[in-house]
């Protein structure tokens, strides 16, 4: 496959070389030829130096044959011109630009461009860790608005049906995922009675895994 990175900072860098590591065809894009110092020797893809809004300096990337290109500058604004020029002129199929100013972000998705903001994202992993260290994100969807929890079940809960554990009804719905015990894993249904060291993986919101969290350290209601 065929990709482009427009920005060559530290983000730009690393996910050109991962590219390049899986196979692909890589060129990246930057204004500034020094920037290109940050990519590891191992690199073997493209350099292209120049303004990433000139179309010129697009096509020479190869953006006419590209399946994909990632905008990942620190300035939002071109990140998202060149996306919006990418897909709208090029026709450029995957395209994903990289949000730095969250107060910017709303104005990415206008644009209806595929994005992942790196600070809003960042900043929910370090609280997540801060706040629910027992608790371990097995994935991430979008900037992280939803996620799946993996949770193990603690002694007070044996024999409580899932459905209370996860206080359906409440104003943080918790979505049940999978449930494995003794090493198999399977669909849980609501009714489905717990055992301690249940291993649970959960979908719900930030504020939904801490209503969670909450309600599996004080127990069920007796």
């Amino acid at each position: 496959m065929n990709y482009i990175v427009v920005g060559c900072g530290r983000v730009g860098a690393e996910l050109a070389f991962r590219l390049y590591k899986g196979g692909h065809h890589v060129a990246v894009v930057d204004q500034d030829a020094e920037s290109f110092n940050r990519l590891t020797p191992e690199f073997r893809g493209r350099t292209v130096e120049g303004e990433a809004i000139s179309e010129k300096v697009l096509e020479r990337a190869g953006i006419t044959e590209a399946d994909g290109i990632a905008a990942v500058t620190n300035i939002d604004t071109l990140n998202a011109v060149v996306a919006h020029i990418a897909r709208t002129i090029y026709n450029v199929p995957n395209v994903v630009v990289r949000n730095y100013d969250p107060n910017l972000r709303s104005m990415i998705e206008t644009f209806g461009l595929q994005t992942v903001s790196s600070t809003s994202w960042g900043a929910q992993k370090v609280e997540e860790l801060l706040v629910n260290p027992l608790l371990r994100t097995v994935f991430s969807a979008g900037n992280g608005e939803v996620e799946i929890y993996e949770i193990v079940v603690t002694p007070e809960w044996d024999g409580r049906m899932l459905r209370e554990l996860l206080g359906i009804g409440t104003a943080y719905p918790c979505l049940p995922v999978a449930l494995t015990r003794a090493g198999r894993s399977s669909l849980p249904n609501l009714e489905i009675c717990l055992q301690a060291c249940d291993v649970l993986n959960i979908s719900t919101t930030f504020e939904g895994i801490g209503m969670l969290k909450t309600r599996l350290l004080a127990g069920p209601e007796v």
